[in-house]
């Protein structure tokens, strides 16, 4: 079994906090197998993180913002326009050969696709029924519970924003190691979520440290 983190944000993403370098060295320390890196609109960090010579497997991906939510795409190095509804943004990223997975598909202020469009549960390869950076549990057991119920393959991410927090969200991998068989895998149903929740004072700073770039965006851009 492989042990991945398919959930991770590196300072190319507007709130990552932590550099390419310090991500893989923290994946290496603790002893992940692969990291997927998915900054928010941007390969980016997936395509520098690939030049770096390292014993942890990186999968290249992406975190595009849909109309209705955010959606992961695996196995890619191609970007996505922002804004699509999630059903068209699906058929795009499928065209490019993407694994497709649901991130926190039900909290509320992390941009859940599944509280506004439900049915982009059923059209993704995978849903996140462990995401780390949770103040409660309840959104991750929901996911859970839907992704049994539609016999979705199930993941974990850490969700991390520093690298001290990659790793807190897993996702064991029955596969080879290579992308190409963890993503098959995945799609297989061979694989399992687990994991620890980002300290609360840690998910509190960093929520609040967002939204202060996000108001000061919106003063500069007036």
């Amino acid at each position: 079994m492989l042990t991945c983190d398919l959930h991770v944000h590196t300072n190319y993403s507007r709130d990552g906090e932590s550099s390419i370098e310090d991500i893989i060295h923290r994946a290496e320390v603790i002893g992940l197998d692969a990291i997927a890196i998915t900054d928010h609109d941007t390969i980016d960090g997936a395509r520098a993180a690939l030049k770096i010579s390292t014993k942890v497997l990186i999968i290249p991906g992406i975190e595009i913002s849909t109309r209705q939510g955010h959606l992961i795409a695996l196995g890619v190095l191609t970007e996505f326009p922002k804004g699509l509804d999630v059903i068209e943004t699906i058929a795009i990223a499928r065209e490019q050969g993407a694994l497709l997975i649901l991130p926190h598909p039900f909290h509320m202020m992390r941009h859940g696709v599944a509280l506004h469009f439900r049915s982009a549960l059923g059209s993704v390869d995978a849903v996140e029924v462990f995401n780390s950076r949770y103040i409660v549990g309840s959104a991750n057991r929901r996911a859970a519970k839907f992704a049994k119920k539609l016999g979705k393959p199930c993941v974990g991410g850490s969700d991390a924003h520093n690298a001290r927090y990659v790793g807190y969200g897993k996702t064991l991998v029955n596969a080879a190691p290579d992308v190409p068989s963890i993503l098959g895998a995945i799609r297989n149903g061979e694989s399992v979520a687990t994991g620890r929740m980002t300290p609360l004072r840690t998910y509190t700073r960093q929520s609040l440290r967002n939204t202060w770039k996000k108001l000061k965006r919106r003063v500069y851009q007036k």
